[in-house]
């Protein structure tokens, strides 16, 4: 118990998990600090503390809440989440984590971290547009941060973070391997292997799968408006989306007393472009991700009975490729300049790598206070761009056919290479006020080499009213750095860049109360409101007279509140749930900021049927989602849909198997297209009904 104990502790120290001396706390914290189950979290404060307690709203999601729904991809599990909807760009279907209402094309606001380490891409300053996808079967837990984090992990933890823990040696005893199938010809296989090399833990994935993705059917699009402009009969709608992609994963992961490796490799290859890239259907285009990740971290809780240290060092590559010509628009696509007979193709690549070196040192020998002070380095390069393409561009925006593809590098690409570097320092201090009392302030300030500094507060109050209620009120800016495609975006004037952007910020105030209102339900409600100044949108490009550029323009304030409820109605049934409302707007119009659900409900009951067998049933609700400002469309329909996993778990057998319906009565789910709604005004079709099979396998 104790070696695990030990092992568990190095592990989580080293996912920005700072192990040491805890603030009192009852029975129930103490085992959450242990074996860091759903009732611990550590992204709220940088070492993990009790969830109820946490100077944060917070959600913990383990492998076995994943494994009980049947969820077969990540974008399933979160839209589980109180205050949390997936919604998808026409570009590539990528998905959206939307967090409180605050949407953006690319989603660059939500920060995606792997083991503590972002994950962001900066041509877009998001996850990757070619996300493709994220298997389940290693994740051992997901830690949700919704409201700002920047004072912590500084640029995009804007509207909310989220941490995907991959799984340690400890978390995968022996080899599993395992499989899943499903509709739209869906097909993965997967290897997992935890155990020990001498003194050396390891853990070993590997994946590889294909799908053809969902057919669904785009009836009208951006090629249809221009046939009615220009006399053509080019468009291919009614056609079908197109989201499929081969997918490949592989992770490794070394740990060996205080030091841990991890590397990762991603190729997400032949991916669909969705409703299109220029929102008109292409089915022939391809696009295309590579991702190679790895981090070094070194972590002592102890270095001496109140001093802990930590240092990370790590490394990512990431590759947009096109290995298949995009069709931006179809063959026989006529503008006033010419025709293009074989359609207007166009393939921008590019290459980029980030390395980070941070490090803290964590102090509890001042009484009633633990004290965390961190710095780092960011370097970011995109030191490579292309464009193959068969056009250029008129001064005010119209294509003219080229003739032949031409291939651009460097100032002549859609961007030229680009660097930034960040420094940022960082302090927060965790103060037991009293019995009861516990205040937590802290503050970043990040320096960037492109466009100077920025500087992150918060302040988190936690009282235990009473042995089942604890009461928190918060308060945090946060900022969102511009992307490199929105600075340095060049040789296209229907958008340019802007050098002279600053960043986005946000200022959010919460309230939240965990309740324990019996012995076997738990309620949590909060509440919050939050401003955003310095939106980064189009504007019409008045030095140039005719297109777009990004400008600092705008502002948007919010509210809402999110009830989460969990009730153990007996040995074999346990029901969850949660309901987010939320209102948006931008604040020029008066207007709805719009696309996302004012109402979002979800329900899930996790019935075992016997030793062997569970059923779980999973409600969800989309409702109130009001068009953005110009949009003069009708608001979207409301939908709800239900889910059905039937799991037999392994037990004394080898095999465990699960069985998914996912949206049983086929009820037509739409995400939002973007406002005005003139290339595709029926909005973004999702997936009908679908059934899958998964199984796995212990050696």
């Amino acid at each position: 118990m104790l070696r695990k104990q030990a092992f568990s502790t190095s592990i989580a120290a080293c996912l920005l998990i700072n192990a040491g001396a805890a603030t009192a706390g009852s029975d129930e914290d103490e085992l959450a600090l242990v074996y860091g189950d759903r009732l611990s979290v550590s992204i709220a404060t940088g070492h993990q503390v009790a969830l109820r307690r946490a100077p944060a709203v917070a959600t913990v999601i383990t492998a076995a809440d994943i494994a009980a729904m049947g969820a077969v991809d990540l974008d399933q599990v979160m839209e589980s989440v109180a205050g949390i909807h997936v919604s998808r760009s026409a570009n590539l279907y990528a998905p959206l984590y939307v967090i409180r209402g605050i949407y953006s094309q690319y989603n660059a606001q939500t920060l995606v971290l792997q083991n503590g380490v972002p994950i962001t891409t900066a041509l877009v300053g998001n996850k990757g547009n070619t996300w493709g996808g994220y298997p389940v079967e290693q994740i051992a837990r997901i830690e949700i941060l919704r409201g700002p984090g920047s004072s912590l992990y500084g640029a995009d933890a804007y509207a909310g973070v989220i941490n995907i823990i991959t799984k340690s040696p400890s978390d995968t005893p022996g080899t599993q391997f395992g499989f899943h199938v499903g509709s739209f010809n869906t097909r993965d296989s997967w290897v997992q292997h935890g155990g020990a090399l001498g003194p050396v833990a390891l853990a070993l994935y590997a994946r590889v799968g294909r799908t053809d993705g969902a057919d669904s059917v785009i009836d009208v699009d951006a090629q249809t408006r221009n046939d009615t402009l220009f006399g053509t009969h080019a468009s291919l709608a009614p056609g079908h989306v197109s989201t499929g992609y081969d997918a490949a994963d592989a992770n490794v992961e070394l740990s060996y007393q205080q030091w841990r490796l991890h590397a990762g490799y991603k190729l997400r290859d032949n991916v669909g472009t969705g409703a299109g890239i220029a929102l008109a259907l292409d089915p022939v285009g391809r696009d295309g991700g590579e991702r190679i990740t790895s981090d070094l971290c070194w972590t002592e809780p102890q270095l001496s009975s109140h001093l802990g240290a930590g240092v990370t060092a790590s490394y990512q590559h990431y590759t947009q490729s096109i290995p298949v010509m995009l069709q931006l628009f179809p063959p026989g696509v006529h503008f006033p300049t010419g025709t293009f007979p074989d359609g207007m193709l166009g393939a921008p690549e590019t290459w980029e790598r980030t390395l980070r070196l941070s490090g803290f040192v964590d102090y509890s020998g001042w009484s009633d206070h633990r004290m965390r002070v961190g710095a780092g380095v960011d370097d970011i390069n995109l030191y490579r761009s292309l464009e193959n393409k068969n056009f250029t561009f008129l001064p005010n925006g119209v294509p003219v056919p080229a003739g032949q593809i031409v291939a651009y590098t460097g100032q002549q690409a859609f961007i030229a290479p680009q660097r930034r570097r960040i420094e940022y320092l960082y302090a927060q201090d965790e103060w037991q006020l009293g019995k009861d009392w516990a205040l937590t302030a802290g503050l970043r300030r990040d320096h960037y080499s492109d466009f100077g500094n920025s500087t992150n507060p918060r302040l988190a109050l936690v009282w235990d009213a009473a042995l089942d209620v604890t009461a928190k009120l918060l308060y945090g800016r946060a900022f969102r750095a511009p992307a490199f495609t929105e600075q340095y975006g060049i040789n296209n004037p229907v958008v340019r860049g802007n050098p002279a952007l600053r960043p986005e910020t946000i200022g959010t105030l919460e309230a939240a109360v965990a309740w324990q209102a019996r012995e076997d339900v738990k309620l949590n409600l909060s509440l919050f409101r939050y401003g955003m100044n310095d939106i980064i949108r189009t504007v019409p490009n008045a030095m140039v007279g005719t297109g777009q550029t990004f400008a600092n323009t705008g502002s948007q304030t919010g509210r809402g509140a999110e009830l989460e409820a969990n009730w153990e109605a007996g040995r074999a049934v346990q029901v969850s749930g949660n309901y987010s409302y939320q209102r948006s707007l931008d604040d020029a119009t008066g207007h709805d900021a719009g696309y996302v659900p004012h109402h979002h409900l979800f329900g899930r009951v996790n019935w075992r049927l016997s030793d062997a067998w569970t059923i779980n049933p999973q409600l969800n609700v989309v409702a109130g989602r009001a068009r953005a400002p110009g949009d003069a469309r009708a608001a979207l329909a409301n939908y709800a849909t239900l889910d059905l996993a039937l799991r037999r778990e392994r037990g004394a057998q080898h095999w465990s198997v699960t069985a998914t319906v996912l949206n049983l009565f086929n009820a037509d789910v739409r995400e939002p297209s973007a406002a005005p709604g003139l290339a595709i005004p029926h909005d973004l079709p999702m997936a009908p009904r679908a059934l899958y099979l998964q199984a796995n396998y212990q050696l």
